[in-house]
């Protein structure tokens, strides 16, 4: 367990550094920002006596101009304040680009950062990171995967001017790099990779979009599927929720469709809940779980890891609704009414007791905010 300090905990990977460390028990890293980068004695009152400091900072779009001198510029305000410490930290982890000294002003930019921390004379772990893609990514900014996601999810279709093949890591397996842990219950610090052509990734989310429409499960046969299937339904989160379920009624009775998989395993189980009683409390990785309440009444409450508001979404056994929880997200099921409660789980993944991606933590801890209500 290691006391780490992190500049850009704040973006895309900063974000999923920060929720794989909450999986791994380790203390919240110390987090060093933009602001505090620009004073060195700031910046070496928080990264004195670290056993690591992971430099995810940096400018990856904007005029070129900007991007190269900003890439710069942030690696020599942490190698001023490097040098301020006390006790200095034991390491440094770059989150450098395969793309560096490759003639780009972004390239040659991340290279010569590379090089300004490698001048401090501490060890740096220079990693060269591909395309990453994951959870919660912003569109036209992180990765093709977040803006094609984004554009299926508002209903538009993803535009390809040029082709070129892509070499995409999920960013969780990213994190285990930097943070230095071995491959675990659903990361892998060997990054595999995913090696596809932009035309072909825009059809295959565009196909995953297509299915999943209607609540339908699309194929997922391998890790990469999962993984770009919880990214594409991160953007469609909340606004897609609850969705209704084909139903069917005859003399006999009535029939609802739960769910309709078109691939891979998967696990189905029912649960009863007594009055005031709750269930979950906890989040997963990349482990996908519907919920459909079938009998009796309930609140389905979702917080995003690390955030403090509250999703919240009544459902009832007389309308059947499914809410297939986000990777990444805390949530829970409270029976609100007077009966018992009957619902119906699915998840992706037969469960594993050894490897149960299922992480306890509160939707509703001390202090947060004020709840939003889901559509």
């Amino acid at each position: 367990m290691l006391r780490l300090a992190v500049t850009g905990a704040g973006g895309f990977l900063g974000w999923h550094v920060r929720v794989l460390l909450r999986v791994l028990g380790w203390p919240e890293p110390v987090v060093v920002t933009r602001a505090d980068l620009a004073d060195p004695e700031r910046v070496a009152a928080k990264v004195d006596g670290a056993d690591r400091v992971l430099h995810l900072a940096g400018v990856n779009r904007g005029e070129p101009a900007d991007v190269s001198a900003g890439n710069v510029q942030l690696a020599a305000q942490l190698a001023q304040g490097l040098k301020h410490c006390a006790t200095p930290p034991g390491s440094v982890v770059f989150a450098n680009s395969v793309q560096a000294g490759n003639g780009t002003p972004y390239g040659d930019a991340k290279a010569a950062a590379a090089g300004i921390l490698a001048d401090t004379g501490l060890p740096v772990d220079d990693v060269l990171l591909p395309n990453l893609y994951g959870e919660h990514g912003r569109p036209f900014y992180n990765s093709a995967v977040a803006t094609f996601c984004r554009l299926l999810a508002e209903g538009g279709q993803p535009e390809v001017h040029g082709d070129r093949e892509l070499s995409l890591v999920h960013v969780t397996d990213a994190a285990a790099r930097l943070v230095g842990v071995p491959a675990g219950q659903s990361w892998d610090p060997a990054m595999p990779a995913l090696r596809i052509g932009v035309r072909d990734l825009a059809d295959r989310l565009a196909a995953v979009a297509a299915t999943y429409r209607s609540g339908e499960i699309p194929a997922l046969l391998d890790r990469h599927d999962v993984r770009l299937f919880n990214t594409y339904r991160s953007h469609c989160f909340p606004a897609h929720y609850p969705l209704p379920l084909p139903r069917r009624a005859d003399a006999r009775g009535e029939l609802v469709e739960t769910v309709k998989a078109h691939g891979g395993g998967g696990q189905t189980f029912c649960s009863t809940t007594r009055p005031g009683v709750t269930r979950g409390e906890h989040f997963h990785l990349a482990k996908m779980e519907r919920f459909v309440v079938l009998h009796g009444s309930a609140e389905i409450s979702l917080r995003r890891v690390g955030d403090n508001e509250v999703v919240r979404f009544p459902v009832s056994g007389d309308e059947p609704v499914l809410v297939d929880m986000p990777t990444m997200w805390v949530h829970n099921l409270v029976n609100t009414g007077p009966d018992e409660l009957v619902t119906m789980f699915w998840t992706n993944e037969v469960f594993d007791p050894g490897r149960p991606d299922t992480w306890p933590e509160p939707v509703e801890p001390p202090g947060a905010g004020q709840a939003v209500g889901g559509p």
